[in-house]
């Protein structure tokens, strides 16, 4: 059956041979009317780094710093998803409150204790990226005030909702060339203790 399919032609590695370096690649020009889907991290191509909701903290941040990445998706043992968790999360405020209100120590504190949950994840569908623009993404996300957008598609066979694509406004910022400042400021003082107290 081989026979019937031509070997293609190789060539020697010249001396000049290098490792792709994917940030370094020309990318092409962003701007406001370029499709959605030119800026959107494709987790059906990248592989997303997640980590059980029960690790630690430390865990957490080692893998970031090894993957080079600032987000990580949260599961359960059987890869559901539980929410997401950010440098800021691990390096900010909320282990500190969890620490006050619930009287533990540092290295007892789990990724599920300072991570966003999924109930309170905003995620657009394929559908509506497909064919949106970038400019209708920037509004998108200054509307949710949030630095990370997700996108899910239904899995036809099972029917369940699956992430497969994320949206952040530092490396939207970084190819449209201009700051892009969306995180939701709290308007009172009252909504800024509310928070603290119920949201942390």
């Amino acid at each position: 059956m081989a026979t019937e399919y031509q070997a293609l032609p190789t060539l020697t590695l010249p001396r000049t041979t290098d490792l792709v370096q994917l940030e370094q690649r020309p990318h092409p020009p962003i701007g406001m009317n370029s499709p959605a889907l030119s800026v959107m991290t494709d987790l059906r191509l990248v592989n997303p780094i997640g980590i059980r909701g029960d690790a630690g903290l430390r865990e957490a941040h080692q893998r970031m710093i090894s993957h080079g990445i600032r987000l990580l998706f949260v599961h359960d043992m059987e890869g559901g998803l539980l929410g997401i968790v950010t440098a800021v999360d691990l390096l900010g405020e909320r282990p500190i409150q969890c620490m006050k209100e619930h009287g533990k120590h540092h290295a007892d504190i789990q990724v599920s204790d300072v991570m966003t949950p999924r109930d309170r994840l905003d995620a657009l569908r394929l559908e509506d990226v497909a064919s949106a623009n970038v400019g209708q993404l920037v509004a998108t996300m200054k509307h949710l005030g949030r630095q990370h957008a997700l996108v899910v598609e239904v899995n036809p066979v099972n029917g369940h909702h699956e992430l497969c694509g994320l949206f952040s406004t530092s490396h939207l910022a970084r190819l449209l060339g201009v700051p892009l400042y969306f995180i939701r400021v709290p308007k009172a003082l009252s909504e800024i203790q509310y928070s603290l107290l119920y949201t942390g």
